[in-house]
């Protein structure tokens, strides 16, 4: 399946957004990335949808036994391994989230973060199955989204990526209530941790909400273990 993160905003384009990134976004950023870290231990294996370039994953691999990617964009795959390249710790996979091609039960976590699931643009309930089909019993899925008292923060973010042609301009008529929303078609939407509630009460998983650093919404799902 093909969108906009694989069609223009990818690899160098996406690496782009997050050098321009403001103090604060870094701030948020940062604090996502520490948040992640807090639930690894030494042997985990991780699961990174929608890997992007590998920004997240290489600070990962400084923990975590092993770190798998994987991005629909070809064009980020071969970013994320020609500059982690000589990380063993790492691997990176071409791959739709809702169609994963690995086998049931390997990961020890498997995260969604920085908005992946309004950015994936798939079906939330089928993105949240095949995540938990491929974590371990007893394993953790992390699933992250802005929060409400980011937004002023958030679309100045996106103001400045529209001015260096990353994304289109953005269409201030249709952008409020948390929708970002560009000229060219872009559209970004959140989750709220009613949203995310209400999404896992689909499925027989334990399920916290967090707020950090009063910009993401966690969402940390337990698999029962059998």
């Amino acid at each position: 399946m093909s969108n906009y993160y694989s069609d223009r905003l990818n690899a160098n384009n996406l690496k782009r957004c997050y050098e321009i990134a403001p103090p604060r976004v870094k701030q948020f950023l940062e604090a996502e990335i520490n948040h992640v870290l807090s639930k690894i231990r030494p042997g985990d294996e991780i699961l990174d949808l929608g890997c992007g370039y590998g920004r997240v994953a290489i600070r990962l691999a400084e923990k975590a036994k092993q770190v798998t990617g994987i991005d629909i964009s070809k064009e980020n795959i071969r970013l994320a391994r020609e500059l982690f390249k000589k990380n063993s710790r790492l691997r990176f996979y071409e791959m739709d989230a809702i169609t994963l091609t690995f086998p049931d039960d390997i990961f020890d976590i498997t995260l969604c973060v920085q908005n992946g699931i309004s950015a994936f643009k798939v079906n939330p309930e089928q993105l949240v199955k095949e995540a938990l089909r491929v974590t371990k019993a007893g394993g953790t899925l992390l699933f992250s989204s802005y929060s409400e008292k980011f937004w002023e923060e958030r679309l100045k973010w996106f103001q400045l990526q529209a001015e260096q042609g990353l994304i289109g301009e953005i269409d201030y008529d249709l952008t409020k209530n948390g929708v970002i929303v560009c000229k060219d078609g872009f559209r970004a939407i959140t989750y709220s941790g009613q949203q995310f509630l209400e999404l896992v009460s689909l499925f027989k998983v334990e399920a916290s909400i967090y707020e950090i650093d009063n910009s993401s919404v966690f969402c940390e799902m337990k698999k029962p273990r059998e």
